[in-house]
């Protein structure tokens, strides 16, 4: 056998690796044989020495300020009586009679000194003999004056004082609840209590 034909057996038994030249090969292929170029990251923040760098100041923490306390404020002074008043006040007080619209609990009661008021409701906190002091007021006359309060009367124009007599109860009384269309009935009772008032002092005080 002559050297060309063991050259091309060979050629033929061992596997080609080598590729043919890039000129014989399409397009894409070139593109895929080229072996990419390392690039080198550009760092495009400045360098800045050491000597440069800010120093950072750190602060130490401070403890929370606690809040002060609310300072009590200042009672401002009663108004003092207009000069009208001032002026007919005696002619009211000179009057043998007065009559006085108290308010306890947001009620109005008109009344003169010796009335008996019964209030509608069990007033809390009271024994029979106790001495209330009525400070709330929106009228005080006579049989010719008359003042009235804006709501309310100056507390230092007049003095009432009303007794607690004891507590009365009504009859019992019994309701008759039912239903439509069922034959039971339920009987509610109720037996309310009330607080009997006695005013026991009207007196009228000068204007300041």
């Amino acid at each position: 056998m002559s050297r060309s034909l063991l050259r091309s057996v060979l050629e033929l038994r061992t596997p080609i690796t080598r590729l043919p030249p890039t000129f014989l090969l399409p397009i894409r292929a070139r593109s895929l044989t080229t072996t990419p170029t390392p690039t080198t990251p550009q760092n495009d923040d400045p360098v800045i020495p050491p000597s440069a760098t800010p120093t950072r100041t750190t602060i130490p923490p401070t403890a929370p300020s606690k809040p002060s306390p609310p300072q009590p404020q200042a009672q401002s002074p009663s108004p003092t009586t207009s000069s009208s008043v001032a002026e007919l006040f005696p002619l009211l007080r000179a009057q043998p009679s007065h009559y006085i619209t108290v308010h306890v609990h947001g009620r109005p009661y008109l009344v003169t000194e010796g009335d008996r008021v019964r209030l509608p409701f069990l007033m809390p906190g009271v024994t029979p003999g106790d001495v209330l002091r009525l400070d709330r007021a929106s009228t005080l006359g006579s049989r010719d004056y008359t003042l009235l309060g804006r709501p309310y009367v100056d507390p230092a124009l007049f003095e009432c004082r009303a007794t607690v007599l004891g507590v009365e109860s009504e009859p019992l009384r019994v309701k008759v609840k039912t239903k439509r269309r069922n034959r039971r009935n339920r009987h509610a009772t109720s037996k309310h209590k009330y607080t009997i008032l006695r005013i026991s002092e009207l007196k009228l005080l000068g204007p300041s």
